[in-house]
């Protein structure tokens, strides 16, 4: 087991079964990066940097800056769901015997189809207002020019 560092376990040249061993993952090439990084040093290089800019591109790298970070608090902000549990929709049904007759049957139909119209007018009230807003804000936008 002992040998070298770098030598597999049993074998005196390194190679194990005719395999040369590889050398360190690449993944671990650049590390040597932060061993160099100093916050200071970066700060100072940051300042140097801006120093040799010209007035005219600072001003559109600040505005730059503020549009992205603008941008992305919008997109932040309008992603959260406005409820994050909702309840299940509980759907019951009627249970009906079998030895109903077709007059029951269509006597019901008739009471359900009334709901049911009722239901579609509240329907058609809640879209026309809401299409009702929806033309406010676009006759607003149009006052405006956009």
């Amino acid at each position: 087991m002992g040998g070298r560092v770098g030598e597999r376990a049993g074998t005196a040249t390194g190679k194990a079964r005719g395999w040369p061993l590889a050398g360190p993952a690449p993944i671990f090439s650049g590390m040597s990066f932060f061993r160099r990084f100093a916050p200071l040093r970066a700060f100072l290089d940051l300042r140097r940097y801006l120093a040799s800019r010209g007035k005219h591109e600072l001003i559109f790298m600040f505005a730059a800056f503020v549009v992205s970070v603008t941008l992305l608090s919008a997109f932040i902000v309008g992603s959260t769901p406005d409820k994050i549990y909702r309840p299940p929709t509980i759907i019951y049904v009627q249970s009906w015997p079998a030895s109903r007759t077709d007059a029951e049957i269509v006597a019901q139909q008739k009471i359900d189809q009334a709901k049911k119209v009722i239901e579609d007018k509240k329907k058609a009230a809640e879209d026309a207002e809401i299409r009702a807003q929806y033309k406010r804000a676009s006759d607003q936008l149009n006052a405006i020019g956009i």
